[in-house]
């Protein structure tokens, strides 16, 4: 059983509470067919079960299958630095067959990021973060995506919103959640 190597911590993008019983973390692509289809289902549970889950999402790039992977964790980098990650997740999951340069840049202008401030991503401004998020997922035991660990032990169930949820209240130990 695979666990967390890198705690979760004020470098994460998380959504929910820091104090919820449960943590969920994905390591994805923005480009992976696997996490796409994960996506509205990962956006169910989090619906489930509210403000007693955090969920929180690292770059996982595979960009040897998926060529637009690192340049879209890029943008989702230069969206996060403008406080806006989480609408660029959801705008790349949902428009995950456009993801080449001249898209991102139009989702930049959709999302008012500052032109020169995404330029300066794809530069490789937040390569350190990306490559670290990367390396965490390796040391976790990460070897595709998405990968998910609930309060840091690795997931290897069903991947349906049900069998989710029951692994989430597991976790919690049924405190009410």
């Amino acid at each position: 059983m695979s666990r967390l190597t890198t705690p979760v911590g004020a470098h994460d993008h998380s959504e929910g509470p820091a104090d919820a019983p449960v943590t969920l973390v994905e390591y994805g692509d923005f480009e992976c067919p696997y996490c796409g289809e994960a996506y509205p289902i990962l956006k169910a549970v989090q619906r489930a079960v509210g403000d007693r889950l955090r969920f929180v999402f690292r770059h996982f790039p595979i960009v040897e299958s998926h060529p637009h992977a690192g340049r879209a964790a890029e943008f989702a980098e230069a969206a996060g630095s403008a406080g806006r990650f989480w609408e660029a997740h959801d705008m790349l999951y949902e428009h995950q067959d456009a993801l080449a340069d001249a898209n991102l840049r139009h989702y930049g202008k959709a999302l008012d990021l500052d032109a020169e401030a995404l330029q300066a991503a794809f530069d490789g401004r937040y390569d350190a973060h990306i490559r670290a998020d990367f390396m965490g997922g390796v040391r976790s035991g990460v070897n595709g995506t998405p990968s998910l660990f609930i309060n840091g032990v690795r997931y290897d169930g069903e991947r349906d919103v049900a069998s989710l949820v029951a692994a989430i209240h597991q976790a919690a130990g049924a405190r009410n959640i």
